[in-house]
């Protein structure tokens, strides 16, 4: 009994701590929304936001797109991306740009490409309406002879939540020794 006691106890306790942690969070996202919502009033005014007045949203919410409102737009110069005929074992790399031609700052939560040899790397830092942006999209084609088509998933708080970006390569095989 008094292991179940001590148990519950724990669990308490452990409980109270993550839900102080949780409201902390929640009080930053609420400050990083007011500020948002002061720059996409755009005329520079300072309009105080309390923590009851905004969202408690958490911060992965903060790329998932709301039912209304303004919303960022991607604007990309190209879509797809071909590296044409490289050797295997080759480290390719491309540029995509863009630009944030919606009504909304645009902030990008994550990039996922559909495989491990397909790094993309995003700005971390909110995208003004206007403003443009890149996203940096390397593959390596060690072990990867033939055809290649790879997929990168960017999340982000437009509408809708997620874009595609694909690169892909004609991957010639090493002959290997003589």
């Amino acid at each position: 009994m008094k292991k179940l006691i001590l148990s519950a106890g724990s669990m308490l306790a452990i409980s109270l701590v993550f839900m102080s942690c949780t409201k902390d969070v929640e009080s930053r996202i609420a400050r990083l929304e007011g500020r948002v919502a002061e720059l996409e009033a755009g005329d520079g005014s300072s309009r105080p936001v309390t923590a009851a007045a905004a969202s408690t949203n958490t911060v992965a919410s903060v790329a998932e797109n709301p039912g209304t409102g303004p919303f960022p737009v991607f604007a990309f110069e190209e879509e797809l991306h071909d590296f044409g005929t490289i050797k295997e074992g080759d480290v390719v790399s491309h540029i995509f740009s863009f630009t944030n031609t919606g009504e909304a700052p645009m902030i990008i939560s994550s990039a996922t490409a559909s495989c491990g040899c397909t790094v993309p790397q995003w700005p971390k830092e909110p995208i003004a309406v206007g403003a443009k942006g890149e996203i940096h999209v390397s593959f390596n084609s060690k072990s990867k002879p033939g055809i290649q088509n790879k997929t990168v998933t960017i999340t982000a708080n437009t509408n809708p939540k997620t874009s595609r970006l694909n690169i892909k390569a004609n991957v010639s095989p090493n002959s290997g020794p003589a």
